[in-house]
């Protein structure tokens, strides 16, 4: 069996523990298993079977090599502190706070936290003030005791604002608050910011070097008017030359900042520079660098185009000077428009070449009646022949101002052209180019329609010779109907449909005023006789049957 130094058996002294009290006190409730082995008593935490985390007091960091009689000074284990303080006397002379955990760990003492504890005090450690060693700021103190310290810029950075000379700080009376022009979240003060909002330094102002504007040590009376900079470019400029002209010295008028002073506009809106008026060349408008007294009206600029112009002729035919009336600014002075609603150019009007109806040259002058211009075509018609007919000189009567004359219309009101009239060919009604005498009664054009009818016989029968009494205009004719009012052939039994033909009861075409009943009404004359026996005017026949039954209804 393996011994101790003393000699006493490891077993006897087990066998001693189990029987007696433990060194530890009577209340000890731990087994010797929970915290030692077989490989020794010791007293070395890092070898101590213990498992500390499942107390309030964790061993993490620089605590996990201690010793157990680091903290418990006797064998019972009770009352070892927590506070950091207990252990670890105040380094701060009471300057700074108990609380250790506010700046270390026990990880090791080096400070961990310094931001972060910073971040809730007077003067947080944010972007370039984020540092770990607190001597940075806390220069030539104590790191016992960091008594407070300034919390204004100026405070740490008075050096640095007077040693600057790109711009002089102190002799151009800048302000100590370097929040002005400086921030906090860079590592440089050359990334500053300063509000330039009063004079944006964009395109040609975006300048790094503040001496190209401000010179040295003039930061508070630099001008903001453009002139007050640029007079020297205002002097030199030729095209156009501004002091000769006159310009304003208002630059922004015309320029932006964009370096080289281009594009420069100016407010033309007076006399808008669009199309044929979209010159960039100033001078070609204003020649002499005359700026002040350049006139807007066109014949200033164009009466030698106006002059020049053969078509039409401008000076023959004394036009207006004011070119606006026909004219655009499109480049060549095309498209040109004349208001012409007092003779509108439409359909066969819709004519480009002004000559065509201004002939020599004459545009004041001309007509609008229709025979001034076209009585040659008056003329040569002869479908039909206006001339021989008589036809009125007014074309707009029949004529629109369609390509050829056509359609061709004409008021036939008092005689319309419906139905079988509805005729395109004049002739077939106006014969040998008779328009003004050409009848309106029926007969006058049809006595050889009325000749020819056979069913019924028109000239046989004697039948009026007015037509429209038994026809309409109805192609063919038909339908024809005739009023026979002494006789309702089409009412009761007679109703439309029984017959179709006036042959059915007229059976002598030659003779419509013979009829028959007979042929429907079957009647022998034996029957008749005995039905009107002694009726003193009965007669058997049509006529008679007529006489009693008019409406062909028995009486």
């Amino acid at each position: 069996m393996r011994k101790l130094s003393l000699g006493i058996p490891l077993l006897l002294i087990l066998l001693f523990l189990r029987t007696t009290d433990s060194p530890h006190g009577k209340d000890f409730k731990l087994s010797c298993n929970d915290c030692h082995n077989s490989q020794g008593w010791s007293f070395d935490a890092a070898k101590a079977t213990f498992k500390h985390d499942k107390t309030s007091f964790p061993l993490s960091g620089q605590h996990k090599i201690l010793s157990c009689k680091s903290c418990h000074t006797d064998l019972v284990f009770t009352g070892a502190k927590t506070n950091c303080v207990s252990c670890h006397t105040d380094m701060h002379e009471q300057t700074v706070g108990e609380d250790c955990a506010r700046c270390h760990t026990t990880q090791s003492w080096l400070v961990s936290n310094i931001s972060g504890l910073h971040r809730t005090s007077r003067f947080p450690l944010v972007g370039a003030h984020a540092m770990a060693d607190c001597q940075q700021c806390h220069k030539g103190q104590s790191l016992l005791r960091f008594d407070p310290m300034g919390v204004n810029c100026i405070d740490c950075h008075q050096t640095n604002f007077n040693n600057t000379a790109n711009p002089p700080h102190l002799a151009a009376g800048f302000s100590t608050d370097c929040f002005q022009c400086h921030r906090v979240n860079s590592f440089e003060w050359g990334a500053g910011g300063f509000s330039h909002a009063f004079f944006p330094l964009t395109l040609g102002h975006n300048i790094n070097e503040c001496f190209k504007c401000h010179t040295p040590g003039n930061f508070a009376n630099t001008p903001t008017n453009c002139y007050d900079c640029h007079k020297t470019n205002y002097n030199a400029t030729t095209n156009p030359n501004h002091l000769t002209a006159g310009f304003s010295t208002n630059c922004a008028e015309c320029h932006t900042t964009n370096p080289g002073w281009t594009p420069a506009t100016f407010d033309h809106t007076k006399f808008p520079l669009t199309l044929g008026h979209n010159i960039n060349e100033c001078a070609k408008c204003h020649p002499g660098g005359n700026y002040a007294n350049t006139s807007p009206v066109c014949n200033s600029c164009h009466m030698t185009d106006y002059g020049a112009t053969t078509n039409p002729n401008h000076a023959a035919a004394n036009f207006s000077t004011d070119c606006n009336t026909c004219h655009t600014t499109n480049p060549g002075w095309s498209p040109a428009t004349l208001d012409h609603s007092f003779f509108p150019l439409t359909m066969g009007h819709n004519i480009n070449e002004c000559a065509k109806c201004h002939t020599n040259g004459n545009y004041t002058n001309l007509s609008p009646v229709c025979k001034d211009c076209h009585t040659v075509d008056y003329n040569a018609t002869t479908n039909p022949n206006h001339v021989a007919s008589n036809f009125p000189t007014d074309c707009k009567v029949c004529h629109s101002t369609a390509p050829g004359w056509t359609p061709a219309t004409i008021d036939h009101s008092f005689f319309p052209l419906t139905q079988g009239h509805n005729i395109n060919d004049c002739a077939q009604c106006h014969v040998n180019g008779n328009y003004t005498n050409t009848p309106t009664a029926c007969n006058a054009c049809h006595m050889p329609d009325y000749n020819s009818a056979s069913n019924p016989n028109h000239l046989g029968l004697n039948f009026p010779t007015n037509c429209t009494l038994c026809h309409t205009t109805a192609p063919g004719w038909s339908p024809a109907n005739f009023t026979h009012s002494g006789f309702p052939i089409y009412s009761g039994k007679h109703k439309q449909g029984v017959w179709t033909s006036c042959n059915d009861c007229h059976t002598n075409p030659a003779n419509y005023t013979v009829f028959t009943c007979l042929n429907c009404h079957e009647h022998n004359q034996s029957d008749m006789d005995n039905q009107h026996d002694g009726e003193a005017n009965y007669q058997y026949n049509s006529y008679a049957c007529y006489l009693c039954h008019p409406n062909g209804n028995a009486k």
